[in-house]
């Protein structure tokens, strides 16, 4: 990381203490700063030069502010906030709704003149990235704030993307994108000169056409937009390439050549709504959309039947999936045959437990490629990396990193994925790397795709067991996954 980089995050860092100390979460100091960077840059973009207009009514500029001090500080912030609240475009979006959450008037002066002091603009987007995932990553390490679960493992999206190997000029999408994680791991990727050497028509279309996103909750849309805009995607004054609101209530009707997600976990679509007895209840939505092979209200099982419909007909997709998706019966079932007869579900990736927020997710990555229509099943094998077995790591003492995932890259063989090879076999039964015929796969109880093989070291060999805090994690991933089970049993028993 630049000097730079560092000596900035630092100091972005320095504020957050004092400020904890008063009561605020990262997620609204990460929302605070992303205003007043904001206004920062709009006001750097309107003078030479750049020149371009920003947008920002009059008296209500950076410049009308960062003189100020004290209440007269505070009152122009506020009075700010709830004027670009009222803009249209991108501007109104980032502003809505917002409000000042600093009432320290001293450190929001200390804040201000740090931003003040700072040349936004003309810093690259590489460093400005920087700081912003740098404060995305605190904020998701935040146990509080419950941010973790939009925060995807920043070493396994840029894995995804390696394997589907992103081309210029083609389009990408992430129905439920977070803060933008994919989208920037596949810019990062698309803009390296050891993959591609891009053209200017093809730099303007990765800027203003290549992503579709959607994202729900609204301070992680606006997250989203900021993290985009710093790092170059979008135009401040143009168009946003994100959408908020929930992606699986309609068809968007746009089709995309890659769609790289991770769907919230937790199963359960659900609208709260007050009873005739006032009483708070909650109702399974259920999403009754003529392109979905079934209906259900497990909102991943959604999520893969409406990437399905946003895919074109030669469409790539990688996503991040509970077990539950790969081995539940009714709707599950349904989908998994839909998706091997209509798609070449050619690779899933078992990952280990341990690397996200959210404790006791058992997760996997499925690889598929829809195909034109046929009547023949269009996945011939399926390929199982088990990189779960015999596996451990923790957020904190030993998080996983992109060098880890290497040999699963490796064996994927993104160049030309027709050429693999198994690493398991007779002889090496630990082989990670196995490949099953669609035959099998379609004779197994239900359909299921939870397929693994290694044995599991701490059961056979009491000498080897994982040290005690690793076998308490995974003790209390179990359980919490367990625990979950129970709650959506009991919750379908109502």
């Amino acid at each position: 990381m630049p000097e730079q980089t560092s000596s900035i995050i630092s100091k972005v860092w320095g504020m957050c203490n004092p400020l904890r100390d008063d009561g605020l979460s990262y997620g609204d100091y990460l929302e605070q700063l992303t205003y007043l960077i904001f206004l920062k840059m709009s006001d750097e973009y309107a003078k030479p030069p750049y020149k371009k207009e920003s947008g920002i009514p009059a008296g209500y500029t950076w410049q009308d502010m960062n003189t100020l001090t004290g209440a007269a500080l505070e009152e122009q912030y506020k009075d700010t906030l709830e004027k670009l609240g009222e803009q249209g475009g991108i501007l109104g979006q980032i502003f809505k709704g917002a409000i000042n959450k600093i009432s320290n008037a001293a450190i929001l002066y200390r804040i201000v003149q740090m931003i003040d002091r700072e040349k936004w603009v003309s810093m690259s987007s590489d460093v400005k990235g920087e700081i912003y995932e740098g404060l995305l990553q605190k904020n998701a390490e935040d146990v509080k704030s419950g941010a973790g679960q939009y925060f995807t493992p920043r070493a396994l999206i840029q894995a995804m993307v390696a394997c589907i190997r992103p081309e210029p000029m083609k389009t990408i999408a992430d129905p439920c994108c977070g803060s933008g994680g994919f989208f920037l791991a596949a810019q990062a990727f698309l803009a390296d000169p050891e993959n591609y050497t891009l053209d200017r028509e093809q730099k303007e279309f990765l800027k203003n056409g290549t992503f579709y996103g959607n994202e729900l909750v609204a301070s992680t849309f606006k997250l989203c937009l900021m993290n985009l805009y710093l790092h170059n995607i979008g135009d401040i004054y143009g168009s946003v390439p994100v959408a908020h609101g929930d992606s699986l209530l309609t068809d968007p009707g746009y089709r995309v050549d890659y769609v790289l997600t991770n769907p919230p976990f937790g199963k359960k679509s659900s609208l709260t709504f007050t009873n005739e007895e006032g009483e708070q209840e909650e109702e399974d939505l259920v999403y009754n959309r003529q392109d979905f092979w079934t209906t259900s209200s497990n909102k991943q099982l959604n999520f893969v039947q409406h990437i399905n419909t946003i895919l074109k007909a030669t469409g790539k997709a990688a996503v991040v999936v509970p077990d539950n998706v790969l081995f539940e019966g009714g709707a599950g079932e349904i989908v998994r045959k839909k998706l091997l007869a209509t798609c070449d579900l050619h690779t899933i990736l078992r990952l280990p437990t341990g690397i996200f927020y959210k404790p006791g997710v058992k997760a996997n990555v499925i690889f598929f490629d829809k195909r034109p229509a046929s009547a023949e099943t269009q996945t011939k094998a399926v390929w199982i990396y088990d990189f779960r077995t015999n596996v451990h790591f923790t957020l904190k003492q030993h998080p996983m990193q992109y060098s880890d995932l290497l040999d699963f890259i490796a064996c994927y063989h993104p160049e030309k994925r027709y050429e693999r090879t198994e690493t398991w076999s007779e002889d090496n039964p630990d082989g990670r790397w196995r490949k099953f015929d669609i035959a099998d796969i379609l004779a197994r109880d239900k359909t299921s795709l939870d397929i693994f093989w290694i044995k599991d070291k701490s059961l056979a060999d009491l000498d080897n067991l994982p040290s005690p805090d690793v076998l308490a994690d995974d003790i209390i991933e179990n359980l919490q996954s367990a625990l979950e089970s129970f709650q959506e049993l009991k919750a379908q028993l109502k």
